[in-house]
């Protein structure tokens, strides 16, 4: 497990299992912070064939953060697992960034959950 950490605003832990990444997301993250999170969700990660995002304890997220989240939606799936917080879901759906995004009630179920092809 690889943990990440930005001011003490953010913190990103990954951890992985088999070919899925599992990316937790807690606290703020703009684009003076998102380093972290850019590593953490690499596109052209090897061996990655999916993303699972825990993001029940993220209280912020600019477009700089938003816009690294959507990067690997491009190559493989991403997984929202859980409560995705209020405010986060409303950025997603004013975007609409919610449909490029799995949703899945827990991680584990991320993990595992058949992801349909993105229609281009």
């Amino acid at each position: 497990m690889d943990t990440y950490s930005a001011e003490a605003r953010s913190h990103v832990e990954t951890r992985s299992e088999g070919d899925v990444r599992i990316v937790v997301m807690a606290g703020e993250f703009d684009i003076d912070n998102v380093a972290d999170l850019r590593i953490a969700l690499d596109p052209a990660a090897p061996g990655v064939t999916r993303f699972v995002l825990d993001v029940a304890a993220v209280t912020f997220v600019d477009s700089a953060a938003l816009g690294i989240m959507l990067q690997p939606v491009l190559h493989r799936p991403v997984v929202l697992a859980g409560t995705v917080p209020r405010r986060l879901a409303r950025l997603l759906e004013i975007t609409g960034a919610d449909l490029a995004f799995a949703h899945a009630p827990s991680v584990a179920e991320g993990t595992v959950m058949i992801v349909p092809p993105r229609r281009g």
